[in-house]
């Protein structure tokens, strides 16, 4: 049985019209411009094949906004700090240096860099890239940085194998990431003034306190625990608060050591809105002066750490209660541990807070418990 043909349709009817097309080569630059921010940077470099038009346009700087070395592109291997083979992790390093390459020849005016690589890492030297990245791009308008520089996304597993005389891993130290962070964050604080959003690791060095408070912009800020067994003095997170004055978001990682069990804290703000201190440990504050505070996070974590009576109240002694606190420096307080507070939450009885107050508050009336 022979197929059944296809009836023949005439070329000039499957042929659509000029009329059929959307004119989009006739649209003003910047409309085709807006048009094309919305495309991620693969589709970007596909539209880039199509004419000789869309390159020129895909080229200009408008549509370079964003440096995002987190992502993997293509490769997809897995979750953060993952173990590759040492061929897998040459061609993510490949990729590293031909994404950074494709920034600065594009001429990028960057608004939003995250990153993350170990700056200690003498061998790949990633702390010369970005360095080499802020150099070669316009970052002057950079409003978002999001920068882990104690480890990098993928690490080789024959890492040892290839090494100098020393161990490779065992070159990278501590200090070699903190002064190669120091040395970043300087050149940040002159090559991108105008940083509003900041999210990084932080070592709470005078160094890198007096670094920090030169950006003035900063709106929203996240800092991280570097060092697990040095603690932040009273005077230093004071110093950082009080030094921005436009800051709205605040998120603080801070390990407080044993050695400084019995230390509280002292935060003062005129501009903070936003406080989250959930991810810390041991942090107590014994003075608050946060007259636009309007929502509060925190959490008291257990460590486990078992403390004989005494040794316990002479403590806990020192602290205050943290309703005590919050009554006197925070008048807007709104919200605390996403619960919304009543107007009347300041009277002296204060029912509706009890539960909340006993996962937050490390005085002796709300700490019924030895293991911290």
């Amino acid at each position: 049985m022979s197929p059944r043909k296809r009836p023949l349709v005439p070329v000039s009817s499957r042929r659509k019209t000029a009329d059929d097309y959307f004119p989009f080569n006739l649209l003003p630059v910047e409309c085709q411009l807006h048009v094309f921010s919305f495309l991620n940077e693969v589709d970007k470099c596909s539209c880039a094949l199509v004419c000789l038009s869309w390159s020129c346009i895909i080229r200009s700087w408008k549509l370079w906004r964003v440096g995002d070395y987190s992502r993997r592109g293509v490769f997809h291997l897995g979750q953060e700090g993952l173990l590759v083979s040492n061929r897998e992790f040459e061609r993510w390093k490949s990729w590293v240096h031909h994404y950074t390459h494709h920034l600065i020849s594009r001429r990028a005016s960057l608004l939003t860099l995250k990153a993350s690589f170990d700056l200690g890492d003498r061998c790949n030297k990633w702390g010369e890239l970005l360095s080499h990245l802020l150099d070669n791009v316009h970052c002057r308008d950079l409003s978002h940085l999001d920068l882990n520089w104690s480890f990098t996304l993928l690490e080789p597993l024959d890492l040892r194998i290839h090494s100098s005389s020393s161990s490779h891993r065992d070159s990278i130290t501590k200090m070699d990431q903190l002064n190669s962070f120091q040395e970043l964050l300087t050149k940040l604080t002159h090559r991108c003034p105008r940083i509003a959003k900041m999210r990084l690791h932080f070592d709470w060095s005078d160094v890198s306190v007096s670094l920090l408070t030169q950006f003035q912009h900063l709106r929203v800020l996240e800092l991280k625990y570097f060092w697990v067994f040095k603690g932040v003095t009273p005077s230093t997170l004071q110093t950082l608060t009080k030094s921005l004055p436009n800051l709205k978001s605040l998120t603080l990682h801070i390990l407080v050591p044993m050695r400084n069990l019995g230390i509280s804290y002292t935060l003062e703000s005129q501009s903070l809105e936003y406080l989250d201190v959930s991810p810390s440990r041991g942090l107590v504050f014994s003075r608050l002066k946060l007259p636009a505070l309007r929502e509060l996070q925190a959490k008291k974590i257990v460590r486990s750490i078992t403390l004989d009576r005494r040794t316990r109240l002479r403590i806990q002694s020192r602290w205050p209660c943290l309703y005590h606190v919050l009554r006197e420096g925070t008048p807007k307080l709104q919200a605390l541990n996403n619960e919304r507070l009543l107007p009347t939450w300041r009277e002296e009885s204060y029912g509706e807070l009890t539960a909340i107050l006993e996962q937050s508050c490390y005085c002796v009336q709300h700490l019924d418990s030895w293991l911290w």
